[in-house]
Formats: C-alpha cells, sequence, structure tokens
C-alpha cells in the first residue's frame, strides 16, 4: 500500500497539492523501477533545517531539503524528506519561476535520493537536473 504523506513543523504552510503530487510522485517512481511503501514529506523552517543539517549531516549551512533513506528492501522507497519553505521562495525567485514550480522540484529531487541518484559531483548533478526536468514535464 502507498502512503505519501505530507506535514509541517514550525511554520504556517498549507500544501495545496497533495492528490496531485501523489499521483506523480507514484508514477514517477514506477518509471524508474520504484515501489512507494512509505514516503513523508515535512516542509519547515530554514532553522529547523540547519539543525538538522548540522546534527546529522555535520554541514553548517542553509539547505532547502535534507532526505532520509529509511528503506529496507530494494526497488522499495520508505524515506523522509525535509523541505525547507523558506529557501524553496528564495529559490524560486532566484531562478525566476512560480513557487509551486520549485517545491515541485524539491518534492522530485528528494523522491530521485531515495532512488539512488546523487548530486555531489557536476555530472552527478547535471543527470539530477535532467530528470528533474523530465519528471517536472509530466506535470501539465
Amino acid at each position: 500500500m502507498v502512503a505519501i504523506n505530507f506535514f509541517k513543523e514550525d511554520l504556517r504552510f498549507k500544501f495545496s497539492y497533495q492528490s496531485k503530487a501523489r499521483r506523480w510522485l507514484k508514477s514517477c517512481a514506477a518509471a524508474e523501477g520504484y515501489e512507494i511503501k512509505n514516503l513523508n514529506f515535512i516542509f519547515t523552517s530554514d532553522e529547523a533545517l540547519l539543525r538538522m543539517n548540522v546534527e546529522y549531516l555535520n554541514h553548517h549551512t542553509l539547505t532547502d531539503i535534507i532526505t532520509f533513506d529509511n528503506s529496507e528492501n530494494g526497488g522499495e522507497i520508505e524515506g523522509d524528506v525535509f523541505i525547507s519553505i523558506p529557501r524553496a521562495r528564495e529559490n524560486a525567485l532566484k531562478f525566476g519561476q512560480p513557487f509551486e514550480t520549485e517545491l515541485f522540484r524539491l518534492l522530485i529531487h528528494g523522491l530521485l535520493h531515495l532512488m539512488g541518484y546523487k548530486d555531489k559531483t557536476a555530472l552527478s548533478r547535471k543527470v539530477m537536473r535532467q530528470k528533474e526536468d523530465a519528471y517536472l514535464s509530466l506535470l501539465s
């Protein structure tokens, strides 16, 4: 059974696209040969994400997303994806795109991480961005 949940912590925010996001994320995972078992997206503040970044990753910088993989079986996705709403808003302005587009980019970015995609090198970032763009194009 697929469980994709959306929560908020530390801020006032309403995600109005839950049904659309669930269908889309499920189809993106299936296209990569994965099944979502339990996936939680937690929308939060910069401060909360910074604390997690320091505590769990020893990074002392702001970030827009942190992904925790709880999967135990290959081909199945279980995880928690924390997204900074202030970072998403700032990135949307920086890249000249609607906030909703940036938010969906972060949703797919987290899912791609849970499917094994990385973004630490120039090549892996390029692949990640191509995947994000391809899946974002399926939203309309």
